[in-house]
């Protein structure tokens, strides 16, 4: 492979890279604003000049092709001199507004005035000013004055998201961005503009002014929005949501995620209408008890009902462990009335991230046990089974029984016994006559499988009282094997919610069965032994990025 030299140090790089790819790939930084790995080359900020040898001048590193032999000084006094030039230039009319700022703690442009600048300016004179907090659009304020010009929105919109929504007007220290006449900033992927700007000229209207970056913990996991699976990092401050970002992973998201994925996928966690203590039905009412009652009840009540009486819908909201232990649970009742309820929405998807299928495991409950028409029981067998009273008993998870396409709800209260497993008060928790409180997809640990057959890992970004309990008298340095950080969670109201995986183990276990799992990675193993798309597989080998499970077309009876 051909070799650059760069401060000194000697590297390989691929033909066809520039000098900033050749570095970046090999852990050497080179400062830029307008250059963007996914993202064509603009060379507008000049703060990425670097000196080579026997060239007259300085060049732009993000627009100079690597050549054989090329020698590269990113630190000579020449360098050096030219960047706090360039940044002296830009700071020129860019207000001092770090402490009102959004992107404060997140910004280039504060990082590089810190390393990269000479800490005081020449320029005396009043500062340009410009239009402030403007809605380009129904999800991103616009600040003028803050814009660098770097152009990166402008190219996303047009390279990326595939509308070409806005450009450059006016001139010299005047220029700002705008959309066409009669448009605005709407499209579907608009907010990744905010994590790629530079600096605080975009933000997010959602999480505006709510919390600044070092007052959360960032947790890595899935976007449960739809079957592609983002891969997101989940922002949690007082044990509260406060945003999602995407985070990158060339095999499933790139650098992005949709808008919908992050505004509205978390909401749910935060909510009011949390089921927060187990529920049982007496005397026509649902009243709180404890989980012992409840888990006893569960029991009780099942072992009334014939297994051809009672039906398991699992769910695609759920995790694998989750459906794996629900069709354990009804193969040892002998049940074999199981199923699954689908979320699509017919035309909602385009060539970019945005699925059809509004579900985050459809593919992996299939995997564990947990499919659509499982032995030929289809929903509408349910729906009949149960206005015919031969099924009298359900036991659903994570889902809403009243969200079956064209189900006569009327029929439902045909039942005598519905269990539910649900985080959120719904149509089904208010039929119930027991309600196990849930974690959510932000509350526990467990694996999705999307729908190219990539597994990959959620963790605990949100406290649930079940978790506190777990982590009481344990050494801090332990924490970490819950793959979180724990130190955000001391303050805020948590939840008495418990991953569907340890309901239903402590019910099996109530029903004298041999559920033995102290974590969901237990049942994960389990999983890897018993399933063939899972052999060889582990938390480990799943890491932080997924891992593409083995067969080449994983079959699901939709």
């Amino acid at each position: 492979m051909p070799k650059i030299i760069i401060d000194s140090k000697e590297i390989e790089f691929k033909q066809g890279q520039t000098i900033i790819e050749a570095a970046r790939e090999n852990g050497i930084d080179i400062p830029h604003f307008c250059w963007h790995p996914k993202l064509s080359v603009s060379g507008n900020c000049r703060v990425c000049l670097v000196e080579v040898e026997k060239m007259p001048k300085l060049v732009i590193s993000c627009a100079t092709l690597a050549a054989d032999g090329m020698v590269v000084n990113t630190r000579s006094e020449k360098t050096l001199s030219a960047r706090r030039a360039v940044m002296e230039f830009i700071l020129i009319n860019h207000p001092l507004d770090c402490p009102i700022c959004d992107e404060a703690g997140e910004c280039k442009l504060q990082d590089y005035a810190y390393s990269h600048s000479v800490g005081e300016s020449r320029f005396v004179e009043e500062k340009a000013h410009n239009i402030k907090r403007t809605e380009i659009g129904p999800r991103i304020m616009f600040d003028a004055e803050r814009c660098i010009s770097c152009s990166r929105c402008i190219r996303f919109s047009s390279e990326i998201a595939g509308a070409n929504q806005l450009t450059f007007t006016k001139r010299g220290d005047r220029v700002t961005i705008s959309t066409f006449p009669g448009e605005s900033f709407d499209n579907p992927y608009s907010m990744n503009t905010v994590d790629i700007c530079p600096v605080g000229a975009l933000t997010n209207k959602d999480f505006r002014f709510k919390s600044r970056v070092w007052e959360m913990s960032a947790t890595k996991s899935i976007c449960t929005g739809c079957s592609r699976g983002c891969n997101i990092d989940i922002w949690v401050r007082n044990n509260k949501i406060m945003r999602l970002t995407p985070r990158n992973n060339e095999q499933v998201n790139a650098d992005w995620m949709c808008d919908n994925g992050r505004i509205n996928s978390f909401k749910f966690v935060n909510a009011e209408d949390r089921i927060d203590s187990v529920q049982v039905r007496k005397e026509g009412f649902l009243q709180p008890v404890t989980w012992e009652e409840g888990i006893k009840t569960a029991a009780v009540s099942l072992k009334k009902f014939k297994p051809h009486e009672i039906a398991f819908i699992g769910s695609p909201y759920a995790t694998n462990e989750d459906n794996y232990l629900m069709a354990k649970l009804a193969k040892a009742l002998g049940v074999q009335n199981i199923s699954i309820i689908q979320h699509s929405v017919e035309g909602d998807c385009d060539d970019i991230l945005i699925r059809e299928d509004k579900t985050p495991n459809l593919t992996g409950a299939a995997l564990a046990g947990i499919r659509p028409n499982y032995n030929g029981f289809s929903l509408n067998q349910l729906v009949d089974g149960i206005r015919q009273k031969k099924i009298k008993a359900v036991y659903i998870i994570e889902d809403d029984l009243y969200s079956i396409a064209g189900a006569d709800e009327k029929a439902f209260a045909n039942l005598e016994l519905l269990i539910v497993n649900s985080s959120n008060r719904n149509k089904t928790t208010l039929s119930a006559d027991i309600v196990f409180p849930a974690s959510t997809f932000a509350e526990k640990n467990g694996t999705f499988v999307n729908f190219a057959g990539v597994v990959q890992r959620i963790r605990p970004a949100v406290a649930t009282a079940e978790m506190d309990r777990a982590l009481d008298g344990m050494e801090m340095s332990k924490w970490d094997k819950f793959g979180t950080k724990f130190d955000r969670w001391m303050q805020g109201e948590k939840k008495d919610a418990k991953p569907t995986w340890r309901i239903i183990t402590q019910i099996g276990e109530q029903l004298g069965m041999k559920f033995k799992y102290e974590m969901a990675e237990n049942v994960f193993d389990e999983m890897s032994g018993a399933i063939k798309e899972f052999a060889g597989t582990d938390y480990d080998k799943i890491g932080s990025e997924g891992l593409k499970l083995k067969s080449e077309k994983i079959a699901v009876n939709v």
